[in-house]
């Protein structure tokens, strides 16, 4: 009994993790062609601008999601790549 009450547990785990809707990302930013995006530094330079220690930056979706440190809280910014605008921010 305790095997078959784990396997359901598990696979209703693993369903959940996998479920879009608990998804903390934002991944919607453009509709642009990425050979004419701008370069993530330049997403790096406008959070650093805005007072965040930068600590990685990568591509989530078509958004550049810059993880940065701020008066000791981390959050995630994200980044049209078409013209560098801030879309979203997450604290953690």
């Amino acid at each position: 009994m305790r095997l078959t009450t784990a396997a359901v547990l598990g696979a209703a785990l693993a369903g959940f993790a996998f479920s879009p809707a608990l998804a903390d990302g934002y991944k919607d930013c453009t509709k642009l062609d990425k050979a004419s995006w701008k370069p993530a530094a330049e997403a790096e330079a406008k959070a650093k601008a805005l007072g965040y220690e930068v600590r990685r930056s990568k591509v989530e979706g078509t958004c550049y999601e810059v993880y940065g440190v701020k008066e000791g809280k981390l959050y995630e910014l994200f980044y049209s790549p078409e013209d560098l605008s801030l879309k979203h921010t997450i604290a953690k």
